[in-house]
């Protein structure tokens, strides 16, 4: 199974959250920075309709544009996908 991408930009206050969230809690995720990869951003903008990050890509579960609690909030409606990163039975 392929990991999740998180499209960041480098400098990026929340893509730092993000990552620090990921980290925290044992997810792997690709970092793609689409600052240096314009192929990387054309994809994230034909997946999310937007150029802003962080973005996250995983299977058919996108979530753009992200706050860690917004990503949590969106997490809420897919288990499917809590189970597969490992965070289904987290209360945090």
């Amino acid at each position: 199974m392929s990991l999740p991408i998180l499209y960041i930009k480098s400098g990026c206050p929340w893509c730092r959250e993000a990552l620090i969230f990921f980290d925290e809690h044992g997810i792997g995720v690709e970092v793609i920075d689409v600052l240096e990869d314009e192929d990387a951003m054309n994809r994230m903008v034909s997946i999310s309709g937007q150029t802003k990050t962080p973005t996250f890509e995983y299977e058919d579960f996108v979530v753009k544009d992200f706050s860690v609690d917004e990503f949590r909030a969106t997490l809420d409606l897919r288990p499917d996908i809590q189970l597969k990163l490992g965070l289904a039975d987290e209360e945090d």
